[in-house]
């Protein structure tokens, strides 16, 4: 799979009909997620740091990218993946690191890791250009925007960050966690599709579509909701050996 296939898969979305890409944290969830028709697959690194036994933000870099690879290998569709911060790398090993995993696409977000904080956004832009340099065409480079995350709920900064990113050359930019109805002017302002997220007690994902998000990625959401799936199986079990006890 390629990354024109996942690109393309990005435009000419109608008002309601986003890019809806689930987050399988690991090989089996993926294979459930592509077998049930999805187009494309978006790994979320805290469901697969989660899945590891890590924290959010604590996965080592060798054990994120043996699970993408594992992922990949699952699936006959696009897999982007969440690669955070990078991890400090290069920008050429952290791209030859996503080929090697055969991903298509990749998640940089603009918090600092080291301080929790934003980064300077010129910084930031000046990363995924040497990023989109060492990719050429062969990655999708979803920009993810911390503004509203990091209790920077400004709209203007977050339209100036996502355009210097566009000017870097990412694909698409991810307000993380912004209002819904800013969604539109989001896209209008920056110039790209916006990646929005679905939240337990935010709209579904054709509503975002709706308010102006092209592309529908969940965060850690779906892998929540599996575990308190097997958290009630669990229960059940011990209540049926109760009974037989």
């Amino acid at each position: 799979m390629s990354a024109t296939v996942l690109r393309d898969l990005h435009h000419g979305r109608k008002p309601g009909d986003p890019l809806v890409l689930p987050g399988p944290w690991d090989a089996a969830s993926a294979k459930v997620f592509a077998d049930a028709g999805f187009p494309a697959l978006a790994t979320p690194s805290a469901g697969v740091a989660a899945s590891l036994g890590y924290e959010d933000g604590q996965t080592p870099a060798d054990e994120m990218f043996a699970a993408i690879t594992r992922i990949v290998r699952a699936v006959d569709i696009p897999v982007t993946a969440d690669v955070e911060a990078g991890y400090g790398l290069g920008a050429q090993e952290l791209v030859d690191r996503l080929m090697d995993a055969g991903a298509v696409g990749c998640n940089l977000e603009d918090t600092d890791h080291a301080t929790g904080a934003l980064r300077d956004p010129q910084e930031q832009a000046d990363w995924l250009a040497q990023v989109r340099a060492a990719a050429g065409d062969a990655l999708v480079i979803n920009a993810r925007i911390d503004t509203y995350l990091r209790g920077v709920p400004d709209e203007d900064e977050t339209i100036r960050r996502g355009r210097l990113y566009a000017e870097a050359g990412a694909d698409c930019v991810y307000p993380f966690c912004a209002p819904p109805a800013q969604l539109a002017r989001l896209a209008s302002a920056i110039g790209l599709p916006v990646n929005a997220v679905v939240l337990p007690d935010g709209p579904a994902p054709r509503e975002l579509g709706a308010l102006g998000a092209a592309r529908i990625t969940f965060g850690p959401g779906l892998h929540w909701r599996a575990m308190a799936a097997v958290a009630e199986l669990a229960e059940q079990l011990q209540g049926e050996l109760a009974v037989q006890g």
